[in-house]
């Protein structure tokens, strides 16, 4: 008698995942993110000194045609309306633009090499005096 010694396949799909894989990928990326979050942190927090500015309330600026010119060089120096002004008078310079019923709209020219708080020191007179009507010139890129 001939003996048959195959086992019977079964047909039935194995209903059971195996998430061994799955669990070490996210065992993985979670010390992946332990590991660079700090160093993100870290690169979020470098000293930096920052330029001062008086607290004031912001305004929204009116349309208008007529303008007069700031242009703040390297050198420190400030120009306004064609004459020669010193950073520590600018205010007083700028209280005349302010008493008018119309004052004009400041076209802000800045020389590239010029620091940030040459910007901040004339943004902050022209917020004392109450002048919000303001643009900035800015060159074209040959691009």
């Amino acid at each position: 008698m001939a003996r048959n010694f195959r086992r019977n396949r079964q047909a039935a799909p194995i209903s059971e995942l195996n998430v061994t894989n799955l669990i070490d990928l996210g065992f993985t990326l979670l010390i992946i993110f332990m590991i660079a979050t700090p160093l993100i942190n870290e690169e979020q927090t470098i000293p930096v000194e920052l330029p001062t500015e008086s607290r004031s309330e912001q305004s929204q600026p009116d349309p208008d045609t007529r303008f007069e010119t700031i242009t703040i060089r390297a050198d420190s120096t400030v120009t306004l309306a064609g004459g020669v002004v010193a950073l520590e008078t600018l205010v007083d310079a700028l209280a005349p633009y302010a008493e008018q019923s119309d004052p004009p709209v400041f076209r802000i020219r800045m020389d590239a090499d010029s620091t940030a708080q040459q910007f901040i020191t004339v943004m902050d007179a022209l917020k004392q005096q109450r002048l919000s009507r303001i643009t900035f010139d800015t060159a074209v890129s040959a691009q």
